[in-house]
């Protein structure tokens, strides 16, 4: 089995699961609390995904905060994605308070279809819960010829996760940015970050691991240093990726998804941009292009400390055809966790 790419402080012992075993489990998860059959099936195929990448913050483990949410009632089990308009003509889907997965891919599959027809494309997403990871939706969307971006905000009031540069108290939500737009011969480059240094769900993750998180992601409530997840728990905050630049995208974000498409319910909203490259160049034109970029970047000598420069978006291909073949390898005491919920439902 390879390295677990993981941004955990954690050498504990972990499980290696096939992904079928995982998709299986989580489904079930699921269905026991509720859900119907093709909503369990896009939420376990998304968090399974995401583990195959090697996006720990955003796999297996998130089926813990989904049952919790789903259990209390903050999110709805029985809600369908629907596309709507606003009174003044924008394009809209509501996820109706259910979980944001079937919404993010009603999404970007409604922007990309538009995006053909007309060129340009921008649709709004509300009243959803958790979206899973973006570079999945933003990978689908440029596949099909698209550059995708997608970025998320609002909430805040719920969501204070992120202090503001020079401040030491949570009033920000981690703000995502997504960008998926067609490469060259091994496919899309897709760009997927939180504003924060890290995403809140790598602090779930460490929590359910008990592991600590990386030096310089996180402060406690007085404004002090920590590598504790339950520091952030009780009143700390994360830190703005980049200082004030990571801070300067997150107040933008703000913008865009509160002062203009509204308040969010539920947890954020998130506007979607869809542009078909087609209406530029060919799309063999365009990846020969890409490629000849790409390959240049990926021929860089690398720096010491680094086996080879990479291009974004390969890393979490790539780690996928190897997890494929070996198996997710996820900590003991999250699989343990997720074994005991599966159980409760046949009790």
């Amino acid at each position: 089995m390879g390295k677990t790419r993981t941004k955990l402080d954690f050498d504990g012992p972990r499980v290696t699961v096939q992904a079928s075993e995982a998709t299986d489990l989580v489904a079930r998860i699921c269905l026991g609390c509720g859900c119907d059959a093709a909503t369990a099936e896009a939420v376990a195929d998304h968090l399974v995904d995401a583990s195959l990448c090697g996006v720990e913050s955003h796999g297996l483990m998130r089926i813990l905060q989904y049952a919790e949410q789903f259990r209390s009632g903050y999110l709805s089990v029985s809600a369908t994605p629907e596309i709507t308009a606003t009174e003044r003509g924008g394009e809209l889907v509501t996820g109706n308070g259910g979980i944001g997965i079937p919404a993010m891919t009603l999404a970007v599959e409604h922007a990309s279809a538009r995006a053909g027809e007309s060129g340009m494309a921008a649709v709004a997403v509300c009243d959803v819960g958790h979206t899973g990871r973006l570079g999945a939706y933003a990978e689908q969307g440029a596949l099909h010829s698209n550059l995708v971006i997608i970025i998320g905000g609002s909430g805040r009031q719920n969501w204070r996760q992120v202090a503001p540069y020079g401040g030491r108290k949570a009033l920000l939500p981690t703000n995502p940015y997504c960008i998926g737009i067609p490469g060259g011969d091994r496919g899309p480059v897709v760009l997927d970050f939180a504003t924060s240094k890290i995403a809140g769900g790598w602090i779930y993750a460490a929590r359910s691991a008990g592991a600590q998180l990386p030096e310089g992601v996180l402060i406690d409530r007085d404004g002090n240093p920590s590598r504790d997840p339950e520091a952030y728990f009780e009143g700390g905050a994360i830190l703005p990726s980049g200082g004030a630049k990571g801070y300067a995208l997150a107040v933008t974000a703000e913008m865009i998804a509160e002062a203009m498409i509204g308040p969010a319910t539920t947890e954020c909203n998130w506007l979607v941009l869809a542009l078909d490259t087609t209406r530029f160049r060919a799309p063999s034109s365009m990846q020969e292009s890409a490629e000849e970029v790409l390959a240049e970047l990926r021929a860089c000598p690398p720096a010491a400390g680094f086996d080879r420069v990479e291009v974004p978006g390969e890393r979490e291909r790539d780690h996928k055809a190897r997890t494929l073949q070996t198996g997710i390898a996820v900590p003991e005491e999250t699989w343990r966790q997720m074994l005991a919920l599966a159980a409760s439902f046949s009790r």
